[in-house]
């Protein structure tokens, strides 16, 4: 195949696999000079960009290596007629892919099915900028959805970098301790501390600057597999204040739980306070955080029509009855999804009772 027109071609990377990423990673940057562009996905990374002197290098952990082993050539172009020939070799072994442009995100079609993650289930893996996660949906829903219990143990500066997300929907919730933040066109640098909650829009530029000792957050993605895309050369803050500014139709939120008010949840003996991420996002998402309000609490049964409903227990204990099964004890750290269809409820609730609550569409419809 002759490629007689470069203009189609959008960007190459040369694919390189590997089986240790985070060795390799650390090689190019450390000891090359290379620079990140593209990590993901964040809580277990299998694919990191860099680049380098007029070369993008593609490492993929799970990628196949040939044997004997070619370097391969990945390059992107729009025209089908360029895409004739999916692989072509060069005369010194070299792959050369054409591939159709590659989408931000792919939303895939998802599998709703009931989740109940407890805290003593499985570990803590190191993630992005060595910050240790925690998966609390093991089944990503069909890899529609992630959310993640991140924790820094160690306070101080964190080895981050300004960076943006393509993705659908993610925010942040501070479960223990604070960390110091700062946005795209959101003013100076902030403390988010727990209570607090952040949305961060699609592609909002941002960056994670340094935090307490025993740091833990929650937070929640769509799709479960979006790309880190990494800004050089990106000053933050930018010096402009911008609380309006559309993102992809979404506005930056920062919700400090100090200032909140409490209103009645939709289960009687228990209250919520609004996070402002269903105004924010036009309805495609909305989350709670909501305790009980009176001891032995019991809500009752309600059965939900939406996309997601996903609970983390942030203090106290209580019963879950979900479908058919027999009450599920409760406890701190402990998450839930809940499929559309199948019927819910609380007891037994301590007095400390209290959780998180994230839902997509933003107001939960209820039957």
């Amino acid at each position: 195949m002759t490629v007689s027109n470069v203009q189609p071609i959008r960007n190459g990377q040369v694919l390189l696999p590997c089986r240790d990423l985070d060795g390799t990673l650390a090689f190019f940057v450390d000891d090359l000079g290379f620079k990140i562009e593209t990590i993901f996905p964040a809580d277990s990374p299998r694919v990191a960009v860099v680049f380098g002197y007029g070369t993008a290098l593609r490492l993929e952990r799970d990628a196949a290596a040939p044997d004997p082993s070619p370097v391969c050539l990945r390059l992107e172009s729009g025209d089908p007629a360029v895409r004739r020939a999916s692989t072509v070799v060069a005369p010194n072994g070299t792959q050369i892919e054409i591939v159709p442009p590659q989408p931000g995100y792919v939303m895939p079609e998802g599998a709703s099915s009931f989740v109940h993650t407890r805290f003593d289930e499985g570990g803590w893996g190191v993630g992005r900028a060595g910050m240790l996660y925690r998966d609390l949906i093991p089944d990503r829903q069909g890899d529609r959805f992630i959310a993640s219990h991140i924790r820094i143990p160690d306070g101080g500066p964190v080895p981050d970098y300004v960076h943006f997300h393509k993705v659908r929907f993610q925010m942040i919730y501070c479960y223990k301790g604070w960390v110091r933040l700062v946005y795209e066109d959101q003013g100076d640098p902030f403390i988010l501390k727990a209570g607090d909650c952040v949305l961060q829009p699609p592609e909002i530029r941002h960056r994670v600057l340094e935090c307490s000792d025993g740091l833990e957050v929650v937070e929640i993605g769509c799709p479960a597999e979006h790309p880190t895309m990494v800004e050089h050369g990106f000053d933050l803050p930018t010096g402009r204040l911008a609380p309006d500014r559309d993102f992809s139709g979404q506005r930056f939120v920062r919700h400090i739980a100090a200032e909140a008010d409490w209103s009645a949840w939709r289960a009687q003996g228990f209250a919520y306070r609004d996070l402002g991420i269903e105004q924010a996002t036009d309805g495609l998402a909305g989350a709670r955080v909501v305790r009980a309000e009176t001891p032995q609490a019991i809500g009752g049964t309600a059965v939900h029509d939406g996309e997601f409903l996903f609970f983390f227990v942030m203090a106290g204990t209580a019963c879950l009855t979900a479908g058919s099964s027999g009450p599920a004890a409760l406890s701190p750290c402990d998450a839930l999804v809940v499929p559309a269809g199948m019927p819910h409820g609380f007891s037994d609730a301590s007095a400390d009772f209290g959780f998180l609550e994230v839902s997509l569409p933003g107001a939960v419809p209820s039957r």
